[in-house]
């Protein structure tokens, strides 16, 4: 009889039992033949054929660089979400449906896998049994181990052709996953009790304090209402100041600049003057007075105003309006959750009222289960002596087995041991020879690595001093360069400081003028609310004024400036200048 025909009781404890073998196999090879030849007795209850388990284990070590190709990429693909630990299942899976599918036959693989958890054989069969997987990178990878046609020839085709019948086997399997019914367990409700509290004691009512009597105010102090001393000591300081700078620029005291004090003073001139040239520019053109338009942008706005407040009154009624809307609706859905509070009410009654009809017929199916279960127990003892006899041959069985693969690794181990002993001894050999240390270098010479650019030392040290002469060079060039823009920065201050002195010379000229003319009229306000003269008699004050005038426009100082410089565009500047400090004079 062959041992595969007592596999036809024994259920997932086949593959299992190959699995646990296997782990402590790959614990230490030595100690877990004798342990798991050991434990086979506890491991399996019943266990399978003795010779049939140690010839599974041996082909699943045998074959385990190629087992381990599949089960490796199946954890990577479809098995991310499963248990390494149960990697050796998966392992003697494979090997089965590789190797042993033909001994085996479809119905006795059919029942091993069925016996074990289904949606987990499901999805590594339905990996395995891939038309794809076997003919492209499972071929590939099992040819890089062993011959590419001894693959094709004794695994590939066959596991094609056993191919259609393993997918009748995964559809029994996914039918099987579609038609399992998961049974909830239901938790009773909790039934909230009120707080057994004390109650607090009312609280006895304050006696009124009586209310204090304000006392009589004192008048607010004059002083109040009168403005500071210090407020009038600091405007006599600041009439002071004001004085002392307007004597300042008419003596035309000489102030110490800093070369951005007098960038940014030139730069003050020369906005100036093009403001003025642009003022000029847009009267000959024909600009106007803007009063108009500046009215009629007010009006625009205070319309634009108008509109936007009634546009928020308006957004605030609808929100309003829709506020008391939302109350409506609210009102009707709360309508509408106690209706439907109370219809879910009566349908949890009716299932409650199903549910404990269910329950008294799963007890009465149980009692008598718990009947037919006291009447199997009448036969225990007889099956309790044939298991035993059963588990007594197994283990002579695999004492037998371990003890050849014990004696076989232990002579494995010798041999590696003693050709490791070899290769020291040839190690040791090797360093003991003497060799030398000196070497002598051509510094003329190339190393002759192949590098792009490769050079000797001489011709590196040329390179380097030739390079410090180019840096020097520039570096020469650079301090000439900064020195040349330097005196150019420095020639550039100073003609600012001669463009600011005669700015500030024409100024403070004007400033003594209108001075001067100031103090002229408040003397003729003077004299004519004191003494009404005649008319007649305020006409020399008026030609003296007139004098003044014209000899401070034909200023000497002022026609050597215009003369000065040459071009048009400076003179024009100096007449806008003159617009500027005297408007309403005109120069030729």
């Amino acid at each position: 009889m062959s041992p595969h025909c007592h596999l036809s009781h024994v259920g997932s404890f086949f593959p299992k039992c190959v699995s646990a073998l296997l782990s402590s196999f790959n614990y230490s090879l030595g100690r877990a033949l004798i342990k798991g030849a050991a434990e086979v007795p506890f491991m399996l209850t019943p266990a399978p054929n003795g010779a049939f388990v140690l010839e599974t284990l041996a082909g699943c070590i045998e074959y385990k660089p190629l087992l381990d190709i599949v089960v490796n990429a199946f954890f990577v693909r479809d098995g991310k979400h499963c248990l390494f630990s149960e990697r050796n299942l998966y392992v003697v899976i494979c090997y089965l449906a590789t190797f042993q599918l033909d001994e085996l036959g479809l119905q006795q693989f059919s029942r091993i896998v069925k016996s074990l958890d289904i949606a987990k054989m499901h999805k590594f069969l339905r990996f395995f049994f891939n038309v794809l997987n076997l003919s492209t990178w499972i071929k590939d990878e099992w040819s890089k181990i062993y011959d590419s046609l001894y693959v094709k020839e004794n695994w590939i085709d066959p596991l094609l052709g056993w191919q259609p019948k393993i997918e009748q086997l995964i559809k029994q399997l996914a039918d099987r996953l579609a038609n399992r019914v998961t049974t909830v367990k239901t938790s009773t409700v909790t039934k909230p009790k009120e707080f057994d509290l004390t109650t607090p004691k009312p609280r006895a009512i304050p006696i009124p304090e009586p209310i204090p009597l304000q006392e009589k105010h004192q008048p607010v102090p004059r002083s109040t209402y009168k403005p500071p001393k210090e407020k009038q000591h600091l405007q006599e300081i600041k009439y002071r100041n004001r004085r002392r700078a307007e004597v300042s620029v008419i003596d035309n005291v000489p102030i110490k600049l800093n070369a951005a004090a007098i960038l940014r003073e030139g730069a003050l001139y020369q906005r100036k003057m093009e403001q003025e040239l642009n003022r000029l520019e847009s009267l000959l053109r024909g600009a106007h007075d803007p009063s108009e338009f500046l009215e009629w942008q007010k009006q625009m706005r205070e319309k634009d105003l108008e509109q936007q407040l009634a546009e928020i009154e308006c957004r605030r009624l609808q929100g309003k309006l829709s506020h008391e809307e939302a109350v409506l609706a609210r009102q009707n859905v709360i309508q509408e959750n106690k209706k439907k509070a109370e219809l879910k009410r009566e349908e949890t009654a009716e299932l409650m009222h199903q549910y404990a009809e269910k329950r008294l017929q799963e007890e009465k199916e149980m009692r008598e289960l718990v009947e037919q279960v006291v009447e199997g127990h009448k036969n225990v003892k007889q099956a309790r002596m044939k298991l035993q006899k059963y588990k007594r041959q197994i283990v002579q069985e695999v004492s037998e087995e371990s003890r050849e693969l014990l004696r076989q690794a232990l002579e494995e181990e010798e041999e590696k041991l003693r050709k490791r002993y070899e290769l020291i001894q040839q190690i040791r050999a090797i360093e003991s020879l003497p060799f030398f240390r000196n070497k002598f270098v051509d510094l003329t010479q190339v190393a002759g690595y192949g590098f792009s650019g490769e050079m000797s030392i001489v011709e590196l040290r040329e390179r380097l001093a030739l390079l410090k002469e180019a840096q020097k060079k520039a570096e020469e060039e650079k301090r000439d360069q900064i020195i040349r823009e330097k005196q150019a920065k420095e020639q550039l201050l100073l003609d600012k400081l001669e463009q600011i002195s005669l700015f500030r010379s024409a100024l403070g000229r004007a400033a003594a003028l209108k001075l001067t003319v100031s103090k002229t009229l408040l003397k003729s306000r003077y004299t004519k609310s004191t003494i009404s003269p005649h008319p007649q008699a305020l006409l020399p004050c008026q030609r003296k004024l007139s004098g003044c005038l014209t000899r401070f426009v034909l200023d000497k100082s002022m026609l050597l400036l215009i003369t000065f410089l040459s071009s048009r565009y400076l003179q024009i500047h100096c007449l806008i200048i003159c617009s500027i400090i005297f408007p309403g004079t005109e120069v030729n």
